[in-house]
Formats: structure tokens, sequence, C-alpha cells
């Protein structure tokens, strides 16, 4: 394992369908106020916003526990509990200088080193084209978090697409709505940064969640993903450009059966930690797919 990432659930090999995944969302998956209050949060994003202007503001799923249930009548069963949380909130906590201390302080107060920190749940997808390359982006310059870095196409389940508008509120967001969402995210993120187009895309399986230690132990959940096009078509079609073609300069292909070895070349060190993650977990989840419920 990479001392920047930890694994903190594996799905069972071949990964989890939609219909078998559940959420709980709830105020009490919330983070707690930030000892002292959470004035340092504002003062953080008030520094930030004048230095990288283009940052907003929005709202994100926090994940605060998953837990996965061994195979019964209708197969693996993962239950997701979920608070809402913010990027603001993120850059206030995770990237914050003080949030090893914050660690520190959930474990003492709430025996969660978690309970402090924003923790906003990301996606990532180990994209698998036709014939059998998984595809990588290197982030552009512009982007806040890992910039330069190599990374899957990724990015986060948006509250705000299931209650436009205000801050949604966690009673209007049903757990189904909000499942479908967390892996709806997926493909639009792939669609968004690769320039796919949907019906090349096969439903995402749910393969784990890994935390970026980073990041202060920032979750995110990898799926995978298979694309009807070739590895010179799916090149083709990013090059055209896409919604998001600002956020990353290049495309990389890496052949999946040297996916396995990955962590022995020079490649490896250019990876930014949800990369790993999704890495580690796609060469942990390509056993037999479990049998359809």
């Amino acid at each position: 394992m990479d001392p920047e990432v930890s694994l903190l659930l594996q799905c069972p090999p071949g990964g989890l369908s939609e219909e078998q995944v559940r959420a709980e969302l709830n105020a009490a998956y919330d983070r707690r106020p930030l000892p002292g209050g959470d004035e340092p949060i504002a003062a953080i994003w008030e520094s930030r916003r004048q230095a990288q202007p283009w940052l907003f503001d929005a709202p994100k799923f926090r994940l605060h526990s998953a837990t996965l249930t061994p195979a019964g009548p209708s197969g693996p069963q993962l239950l997701l509990r979920l608070g809402l949380t913010s990027y603001r909130d993120f850059l206030g906590t995770n990237w914050a200088s003080s949030a090893a201390w914050l660690q520190q302080q959930g474990a003492a107060h709430w025996g969660d080193k978690q309970a402090y920190l924003a923790d906003p749940l990301g996606v990532g997808a180990a994209l698998v084209t036709s014939d059998d390359f998984l595809v990588f982006l290197r982030r552009s310059q512009q982007v806040a978090e890992a910039s330069a870095l190599v990374d899957v196409p990724g990015g986060h389940p948006e509250p705000q697409a299931l209650c436009p508008g205000d801050s949604p509120l966690h009673e209007d967001l049903p757990g189904d709505l909000v499942v479908h969402e967390l892996f709806s995210s997926v493909l639009q993120e792939i669609c968004d940064e690769v320039n796919l187009p949907l019906f090349t895309l096969s439903q995402p399986l749910l393969l784990g969640i890994a935390r970026n230690e980073t990041s202060a132990g920032r979750a995110s959940a990898e799926f995978q993903v298979r694309c009807s096009l070739t590895s010179e078509q799916v090149r083709k079609r990013y090059m055209s450009g896409g919604p998001e073609a600002h956020e990353s300069t290049e495309i990389i292909f890496v052949k999946t059966q040297s996916v396995q070895r990955l962590q022995e070349t020079e490649m490896w060190a250019e990876l930014c930690p949800s990369a790993k993650g999704a890495i580690f977990l796609y060469n942990l989840g390509q056993g037999s797919p479990p049998e359809s419920p």
C-alpha cells in the first residue's frame, strides 16, 4: 500500500451494482462544529478565494461511515451513512494546516478522528476501453487540487442535482435518489471530462471506497466503467474537447494487464492519491463477478 492512500472498504470481486447500495442521509452524519467555532473555515475560504477567484462553493455529500453486509438472498448490500457538507468546509478542514490537530481532537472528543472534517465524498472511475486500456487524465494547473498530477476521471455527486436552488435539506433527498446520483455522477464526469457519449458507457460497478491521506482521509467511491469505444476512438473524442476540457491537459492509456504492476513504474509517482485508490481497488476487484441478485 502507498502512504498517500488507504482503503476504507473493498466490495466483493466484480463490484456492486446500484441496486445493491443504500444510502441514509441524516443531519446526525454532518461534521461537528470546530472546537471554538467555525471562524477559521471562513478565514481560509476568503484567503483561497483571493488567490483563486474562480473557486466557488457548493453543497457536497459527506461520508460518515459505510457498512457492507455479507451475501444474502439478494446478494451483498452496502449501506452508506451520509451527511451534507460543502467545498468551502472541505478547504477549511481537510486541507487546513490544522487538519492533523482536528483529527486528534475528533478522536478525543467524539471517538472519531474525522468528526470535525468535511470529508466530501468523491467519485472516480477505472474506465476501461473496448481494447482493454485504462484511461487517465493529467490535471491542469487551473484545478484547485492535485494540479498537474495524473488522475482517473471523477469528481463529486452533487446534492443540488437532486434539489436545485437553495441548499438542500436532508429530509428532501430520499436515499434511493442519493444512490442514483452517486452512480450517475461518475458517468457524467466521464462524459464531461473525456467527452464520451453516455451510450458508450456501461453501468458503473462500485469497487470500494478509498481515503486520500494527503487531505486528511477524504473518501472517494471508486467504480469500474467499461466503454464500447477503442482507445484510439476515445483519444479522438477527448482531443475534440468537452464541457470540462479545461480541467486536464493530456489523456494517457495503460494496458489493463500492466495495471497490476503500475506501482513499480515511474508513472506511479505522478498519480494523485485518488487515482492510486482507484487502481488498488481495480486490481483487487479483478476476480469473478458476484452472482446476479
